[in-house]
């Protein structure tokens, strides 16, 4: 070819438009795609034309001596402009998945292909001398790819940083909580196990007995009323010291103490006034009603009475001033005087009116007074010697002032109940009356006798609302239903010598009653079913008769422990005769007095957690919330040594640190409870071990 054609034929290839490639010559075709790309071609110089000015080969930067003319010039640069933006967005993408994942850049780069720049690494390359080598660009970049690296290396060890620091913290705490937790635990447990004498024991009496925080370390203290002899240098000189004093159940150390004129017959606490942030504890002896601080044991106020027989019952506020209000009841020791009602201020101790005066005609010991409220709300005082009345505490109020109350509200009747009046007494309802003297009278409510000297508003509340257990005759028990005043069973035994335990033995959701009596040197327990009245467990001990309550415990499984004292029980054996101990033989009174746990779980088996030769006169129950557990608190009666007086023991026992050194004890083979069958001892042991206590 002539130099002549040689050239034109390079301009002709300069100067051709783009178009589609032909099958066979490879060219593009100006005719056949002239329309369809002139919308396409537009938008691609529009969208695609490179930010940077860098082509693919970077042969517009800066210095470079290449140059593209003509419109293949600008559509090749367009062209390479939009990949360099494709290229640009696809490293963006690999730039934030890199931070990542904390792969370097630089080796998804040579992934790619590597001939290929990023803007970023072409601009630090950049001669500004005036033109840049291909060895000056690389080194450049390649420094640039290394500092990006250390950047992205901080950062994630940085992010690695937040994550891990909250992750050691989080499982040092679990660690801390999963060791150090049960040791104060445990120590707690040690602390709560305490003995600590006070005064004289005076007999087998039970002495006054409350459970309160009164420290405020959310555990409930022990107030006792205490007797101690003065010394003097002969017996004719001694006197007697009458005081209550509080113990901090945590420790055993005492915290307050008030001496008093006369004996301590009742204790309770929680009664809360207006002006003091602090509990109130009532103090109450024979003739004198005190209100102290119960932190400190200060005295806030007291009044004058003649002749108390009863606790004080806490009443609703009748007076308006925001303070629950007291009612107690007298009973002179002239059987020509009547019992008497007398109404106090809470707020201030002072009586409210005149003492309310009652001719009752029945003999016996004193029942209630008690508070109830009806269905329609209504409140009515249950009280009686030897039978059971009631009357509303309206007319209470308006024989104490002659005049009728203001809020009515809460001094109102029940219609249902007035109706049910005898025809010869305008005044009284009668609950219980007939030829055999009531025993006892007390609300069915879980927790009622463990600790029944409190004057917590909830509480009390919870006992003015519910159906009755009713002792009359030593040997009748009755549950008499409050909206109508029915019996609704009778189950009669042998003697029973104290109030029932109420907790939950089976599973019908009714409380059941565990009650105890002796005859002929043996003691036998005894729960009955709250629905029905029929025997649900028994079991026979020798044991002299014993005046001490059982308690009864709401633990995790729903079900209620039974806490009793006894001694070795009987296990009656199959064709063996059964032996019978007369009262007056040594044996029939044990010196080893045990304390029992039943669980009826295993009503086979029982769990024996102390053994004393102390008399128990009196004990109570308090809960630990926070622990899951709870404490007994006993109050015996120790024989000291060169002296005919005893001494005064006030013992306090973790539950749960008990069960832990308990024994177990399997009943007998004929008991009634065979059907459940034995199970061995270290089951039963695991079982106890699991358990947990909660208020009932």
């Amino acid at each position: 070819m002539s130099r002549g054609e040689t050239m034109a034929a390079a301009l002709s290839r300069a100067l051709k438009l783009p178009g589609k490639k032909g099958s066979e010559l490879g060219e593009y075709d100006p005719l056949t795609q002239a329309d369809s790309d002139d919308e396409s071609e537009e938008d691609d110089l529009v969208l695609n034309y490179p930010r940077n000015g860098l082509g693919r080969d970077g042969c517009l930067a800066p210095g470079s001596s290449k140059l593209r003319n003509g419109r293949l010039g600008r559509l090749v640069g367009a062209t390479d402009g939009a990949r360099d933006e494709e290229e640009e967005e696809e490293e963006d993408d690999d730039q934030w998945t890199d931070q990542v994942s904390g792969k370097p850049r630089r080796s998804r780069d040579d992934l790619k292909g590597g001939q290929y720049w990023s803007r970023r690494e072409l601009g630090t390359g950049e001669d500004r001398g005036g033109g840049a080598g291909p060895s000056g660009a690389a080194g450049l970049g390649s420094h640039s790819s290394e500092a990006e690296e250390k950047r992205k290396r901080a950062k994630n060890a940085i992010r690695s940083a937040f994550f891990l620091v909250p992750l050691a913290c989080a499982m040092l705490i679990v660690l801390l909580c999963a060791f150090l937790v049960p040791c104060q635990k445990a120590e707690l447990e040690k602390k709560l196990r305490w003995e600590r004498a006070l005064g004289d024991a005076g007999g087998v009496t039970p002495p006054a007995l409350a459970l309160w925080d009164v420290d405020g370390d959310s555990v409930e203290d022990v107030l006792l009323g205490v007797t101690e002899w003065t010394n003097g240098t002969h017996a004719t000189q001694r006197s007697k010291v009458y005081s209550a004093v509080a113990v901090c159940a945590a420790s055993g150390q005492l915290l307050w103490r008030e001496v008093l004129n006369e004996p301590v017959m009742y204790l309770q606490c929680g009664l809360q006034l207006s002006t003091q942030p602090s509990p109130v504890c009532l103090i109450i002896g024979k003739s004198n009603l005190m209100a102290v601080n119960g932190s400190t044991g200060r005295k806030l106020w007291s009044v004058a009475l003649r002749n108390i027989e009863s606790q004080a019952v806490l009443l609703p506020d009748i007076q308006g001033d925001s303070v629950p209000d007291l009612l107690l009841a007298t009973l002179p020791a002239d059987e020509t005087l009547d019992l008497s009602l007398t109404l106090i201020s809470g707020q201030t101790g002072k009586k409210i009116g005149n003492p309310v005066p009652f001719n009752l005609k029945g003999q016996g010991k004193l029942i209630g007074p008690l508070l109830h409220e009806t269905q329609q709300g209504a409140y009515y005082i249950l009280f009686g010697l030897g039978n059971v009345q009631a009357i509303s505490l309206q007319d209470i109020y308006v024989r104490a002032l002659d005049k009728m109350p203001e809020t009515r509200f809460v001094l109102r009747k029940d219609m249902s109940w007035e109706n049910m009046k005898n025809a010869t007494s305008s005044s009284f309802i009668s609950i219980y009356s007939g030829s055999e003297r009531v025993e006892f009278l007390l609300p069915l409510v879980a927790g009622f006798g463990n600790n029944r000297n409190s004057l917590d508003a909830v509480s009390n509340l919870n006992s003015t609302r519910s159906d009755w257990v009713l002792f009359y005759g030593a040997s009748t028990l009755s549950v008499l239903r409050q909206r109508d005043l029915h019996k609704q069973w009778t189950f009669s035994n042998a003697s029973i010598h104290s109030e029932p335990a109420l907790g939950h033995f089976n599973g019908d959701g009714v409380l059941d009653l565990f009650v105890q009596h002796s005859a002929n040197g043996i003691m036998t327990a005894l729960i009955l079913s709250g629905a029905s009245g029929t025997p649900l467990w028994k079991a026979e001990f020798v044991c002299p008769r014993l005046v001490l309550e059982a308690s009864a415990v709401s633990t995790s499984t729903g079900q209620s422990v039974f806490l009793f004292w006894g001694s070795e029980p009987i296990r009656a054996q199959r064709n063996a005769p059964r032996t019978t101990m007369a009262p007056g033989v040594a044996a029939a009174e044990p010196l080893i007095r045990k304390l029992f746990l039943l669980h009826p779980a295993h009503p086979a088996a029982l769990l024996q957690l102390s053994s004393t030769t102390d008399t128990a006169v009196t004990s109570a129950v308090s809960y630990l919330e926070y622990l899951k557990d709870a404490t007994y608190i006993t109050v015996s009666s120790r024989p000291t040594t060169g002296s005919e007086s005893s001494a005064q023991i006030v013992e306090s026992t973790s539950l749960r640190a008990a069960i832990k050194t308990g024994q177990i004890v399997q009943l007998g083979e004929t008991q009634k409870t065979e059907a459940a069958g034995k199970v061995a001892a270290h089951e039963v042991n695991a079982f106890f071990r699991r358990l947990s206590f909660k208020p009932q």
